[in-house]
């Protein structure tokens, strides 16, 4: 428990000074990051695959650039929320907040780390189905299409945490 000059703060009060502006940038640093996060350890993820099967097999290597760019795709998502939500956000001055300021800052909060955490798992899923897609491609060449729609089924996953977040989105209102 923190104390100031009439006596210790409640821990309940605590979250009543922090301002709700600071919860909605922080959902949109969030969204940004973890998907980023995600897209990047999805890369991770692949890359050793790509790279292995191609020097045996070195026909694989542009086409199964897709699973590549479908990583990236899962950062842009996050980018995409963060700008979204960013709009939500002015310039205030104010030293008192209302219920309404809390909401939307919590909403923002919460959208934007549901969209990151969405984003993370779809990243390492696509990463994962990526590498496998790179073997399957390398040891028999008809299975590259069957493979890569699950791969794109499983890229669709982050698109199911920016229609969560912008759901989200639109349930803020600062006042």
């Amino acid at each position: 428990m923190m104390s100031s000059a009439t006596g210790p703060i409640p821990f309940s009060d605590i979250l009543d000074k922090i301002s709700p502006y600071y919860f909605a940038a922080l959902g949109i640093g969030l969204a940004t990051s973890v998907s980023i996060l995600g897209s990047a350890w999805g890369i991770f993820t692949i890359a050793p695959s790509l790279l292995g099967t191609a020097s045996k097999v070195p026909r694989i290597k542009s086409k199964n650039m897709i699973s590549i760019i479908c990583c990236e795709a899962v950062a842009v998502y996050g980018i995409i929320v963060a700008i979204v939500f960013q709009s939500k956000l002015e310039a205030n001055s104010k030293e008192t907040f209302s219920a309404a300021d809390y909401h939307a800052g919590f909403s923002l909060f919460w959208g934007g780390l549901q969209c990151g955490l969405v984003n993370l798992f779809c990243g390492i899923s696509v990463g994962i189905i990526g590498a496998s897609v790179a073997m399957a491609d390398a040891a028999n060449e008809s299975l590259f299409v069957k493979a890569l729609i699950v791969e794109i089924f499983a890229s669709l996953l982050g698109l199911f945490g920016v229609i969560l977040a912008i759901i989200l989105y639109s349930l803020a209102h600062f006042s």
